[in-house]
């Protein structure tokens, strides 16, 4: 993922360490969504994988304290199930067409409140609302069309992990690691 793909336009400069932290839509949802997105203009399509974000652009000085409260949030929670439901749209905040997250979606807001906690605590600048972008920075007409096509959509899927990630010198988003939920056990 390029710089700023996770809700980055409100993300902070990074002097030290960016972390974000994600749900993956695994396959052949992400692909049939990364086509959808190609489909409606949008130019981060073939960058940016579906998901969820948890966190978004969060800058951290200390990568060992965010890993070990990454796991211990992660080991509270057990798996749990996302389905995907019709659109909506930030408009006209956000020139942002989403699938809501229906199942899911209080799972999701809680996983959000405990990991963007502790060392990775911050004011964001908007409300958190889980979701799963398919259409951004394209025309009104692009938009409206991807609210159309997509708003009958409905998938699901377990989540059982998260994807942790640090944004890189070279402005791309780099997978560090694939935590596991509801390991049961808490990391000292």
């Amino acid at each position: 993922m390029r710089a700023g793909s996770m809700n980055g336009s409100h993300a902070p400069q990074c002097d030290a360490h960016c972390v974000g932290i994600v749900i993956a839509v695994p396959e052949p949802m992400a692909a049939e969504l990364k086509a959808a997105r190609a489909s409606f203009g949008d130019p981060m399509a073939a960058l940016i994988p579906a998901h969820i974000t948890l966190v978004t652009t969060t800058e951290t000085d200390d990568w060992e304290a965010t890993l070990k409260h990454v796991r211990k949030v992660a080991a509270a929670q057990e798996p749990f199930r996302v389905t995907l439901e019709g659109t909506a749209t930030f408009r006209p905040v956000s020139p942002v067409v989403f699938l809501n997250v229906d199942e899911g979606f209080d799972e999701c807001t809680a996983l959000h409140k405990e990991l963007q906690s502790g060392p990775l605590a911050r004011d964001l600048a908007f409300p958190f609302h889980p979701h799963v972008t398919v259409a951004h920075d394209v025309s009104e007409q692009s938009m409206d069309e991807a609210v159309r096509r997509l708003g009958s959509y409905s998938a699901g899927f377990t989540v059982d992990c998260v994807g942790l990630y640090e944004h890189d010198a070279t402005g791309l988003w780099k997978l560090q690691e694939h935590v596991r939920l509801g390991s049961g056990k808490q990391p000292d």
